[in-house]
Formats: structure tokens, sequence, C-alpha cells
């Protein structure tokens, strides 16, 4: 037990309770992203589905 307080004095690991108040900024930055990507997707979509489906009738042979 005193090599667990002595690991936790050492690496102060009781200062990682302080950084909870940040979950909304995570979440932010995650909506956004996801955001981002259903829009990269929206603009992107059409010509990704051309070049898959060239893709799979270059590998079928038809």
């Amino acid at each position: 037990m005193r090599l667990f307080y002595r690991l936790v004095t050492y690496f102060k690991i009781d200062s990682i309770s302080d950084e909870r108040g940040d979950v909304p900024g995570w979440v932010m930055i995650t909506l956004m992203s996801a955001i981002l990507v259903a829009g990269l997707l929206a603009l992107a979509g059409p010509a990704l589905n051309g070049l898959f489906e060239q893709a799979i009738a270059r590998v079928s042979g038809s």
C-alpha cells in the first residue's frame, strides 16, 4: 500500500480529477468532426460512389 501511495504522490494522479470539466469541449469537438465528415460525404458521396463502382467493375471484369 505504501508503494501505491508513493506512486500516486509521485505522479500526482489526484490532479486527473480536475480535468472533468472539459467534457463539454470534447463533446463539441466530436460533434463538429461528425458534422464535417457528414458534409464531406454529402459533397463527395456521388464521386466516391462512382469510383467504387468503377473499381468493382474492373476487378470483376465486367
